[in-house]
């Protein structure tokens, strides 16, 4: 038995209301069984119930036992003064007030049926990935739409957290927050963060003053990156390694301790090397990339910043000093969609968000004209027959398995309560 149980059998109203009795016997009516705010403090809050022939007007509290109270130290916290019934499933001591007076008890077990047991029992058994994954593919469709536009929007909620600290960080410059975020999406799962850091280690106006020639950002992205290989042999590499040496003394920039860039398991294609250089000829080639992100309403729009070519040098190099047959390199359809997906639709919202706009539909509908990203998420929902036709749906999907599933949050998902219902 969990509490988060017994919340949702209070505000549910999923007991017998016709005959209850507070444990000291006393006739109890419940009028309103109060709101639901899961915040600090008593469960549910306003509630109206009759004792007696006494109306009270308060708060409710609810444990899976009346000792949980103390244990809780809610006798310490001012917050439960006002509390009129404890609900309880077992009962087993006698809670008081500051005033020594006793709080009334509801025991909850006596007012449940076994059905509404069998299910719960049913829906938390052990299972070898999710607690409902034998039935959620027999949750309704239009149900479960909807819970998904309410997770995909919990999901660009999320995004938006680490956006508005770089907002404050970056004194409110929008430019900067792209190129953070979109250097961080460059790097992918296993260079992310050391990105993310290399673009945070100088300021954008760096980038701005520099970006007239696209070996000026490289050499102060791989510089800073420390990728120059110690004996450079060819012209380019040794030109790069200059120009960084120069920069750095000519805005005084300091070197940072970062995680050395991985190359291990990637495909060439997706080097630290190629993602840094394809980084640097974006911000040669778009200047005020910003903008034209927020003015883009299409996915064509989108694709059509990126089209880009890489450097004459990285179109025949992977690695510095190492030739290769040559290759333009350009960006993916597959790298552009995750670059719309986990940077340009959460800035998007952000911005949105900041100017109290409302974007959510039409980033929705963005989402929709993406292919579903493939991972083991994804695959697993699909083999429990929750397919996700496109990037909403799968977005929504990992925001359901990543803050309910994992955390057992059953009761405070729409999927869950549904099955308890049913």
């Amino acid at each position: 038995m969990k509490e988060d149980f017994l919340h949702y059998l209070w505000q549910y109203k999923k007991f017998d209301f016709s005959n209850l009795t507070t444990v000291s016997g006393e006739l109890l009516t419940i009028t309103h069984c109060g709101n639901y705010l899961q915040q600090s403090g008593p469960d549910f809050f306003n509630a109206q119930i009759v004792i007696g022939n006494q109306k009270w007007a308060g708060n409710i509290e609810i444990h899976i036992k009346s000792s949980d109270w103390y244990l809780h130290h809610h006798e310490k916290d001012p917050n439960y003064e006002n509390v009129i019934l404890h609900v309880v499933w077992n009962h087993d001591t006698p809670v008081f007030r500051k005033d020594n007076s006793e709080i009334p008890v509801l025991e909850l077990k006596n007012y449940i049926s076994k059905k509404d047991l069998e299910n719960y029992q049913a829906l938390v058994s052990p299972k070898s990935w999710i607690y409902c994954e034998s039935q959620i593919a027999t949750v309704d469709s239009f149900v479960l739409l909807n819970w998904q536009q309410r997770l995909f929007i919990e999901r660009l909620e999320r995004k938006y957290i680490p956006i508005e600290q770089l907002l404050e960080e970056t004194e409110n410059n929008w430019e900067a927050v792209l190129f953070c975020m979109l250097a961080k999406n460059f790097g992918l799962n296993t260079n992310g963060e050391t990105f993310f850091k290399i673009a945070k280690s100088f300021p954008f106006s760096i980038i701005r003053k520099e970006s007239a020639e696209v070996e000026n950002l490289e050499s102060l992205l791989f510089g800073t990156a420390d990728l120059f290989p110690f004996d450079i042999q060819d012209n380019y590499t040794k030109d790069l390694k200059n120009r960084f040496e120069y920069t750095s003394q000519k805005h005084k920039l300091k070197k940072i301790i970062i995680e050395p860039v991985q190359f291990f398991k990637h495909r060439p294609d997706n080097f630290p090397t190629i993602r840094l250089a394809q980084l640097a000829m974006l911000y040669h080639k778009q200047q005020n990339l910003f903008s034209k992100v927020i003015a883009s309403k299409t996915l064509k729009e989108l694709h059509q910043l990126f089209e880009i070519t890489i450097s004459e040098y990285w179109q025949t190099h992977y690695q510095f000093d190492k030739e290769s047959p040559k290759k333009k390199k350009q960006f993916s359809k597959s790298f552009i969609d995750l670059l719309v997906i986990n940077t340009i639709v959460p800035i998007q919202f952000a911005y949105a968000k900041s100017h109290g706009k409302e974007t959510s539909e039409s980033l929705l509908d963005l989402l929709r004209e993406i292919a579903a990203e493939k991972n083991i998420i994804i695959e697993k929902f699909s083999n429990f027959g929750i397919k996700a036709k496109n990037a909403f749906e799968a977005q929504s999907l990992l925001q359901l398995k990543n803050e309910y599933c994992n955390y057992s949050k059953c009761l405070q998902c729409v999927v869950g309560i549904q099955l308890l219902k049913s």
